[in-house]
């Protein structure tokens, strides 16, 4: 299924990687924490998997990031046909 806000998700997706570099954790580390193979998060990181609204949360969460920060940064990061 397809997004309606492909740049969107895209931006917020990138803010929720960064989060996982900045707080230093590896992809393994993350899935281990989750309770999910290495593969959930290399999958969702490059694009062949979507994240749902509650994984997104809860992988923010996990990295002690706040997830609403995150999707604000995402929202203000608008290119310029986005209006």
């Amino acid at each position: 299924m397809n997004s309606l806000f492909p740049e969107l998700y895209d931006r917020a997706l990138a803010e929720l990687i960064q989060a996982r570099k900045k707080a230093r954790v590896t992809q393994a580390d993350l899935a281990r924490s989750l309770g999910r193979p290495q593969s959930f998060v290399a999958k969702y990181e490059g694009r062949e998997r979507r994240l749902d609204v509650a994984e997104y949360l809860s992988i923010a969460r996990e990295l002690g990031a706040d997830p609403y920060k995150l999707l604000r940064r995402a929202d203000k990061l608008k290119g310029p046909d986005q209006g």
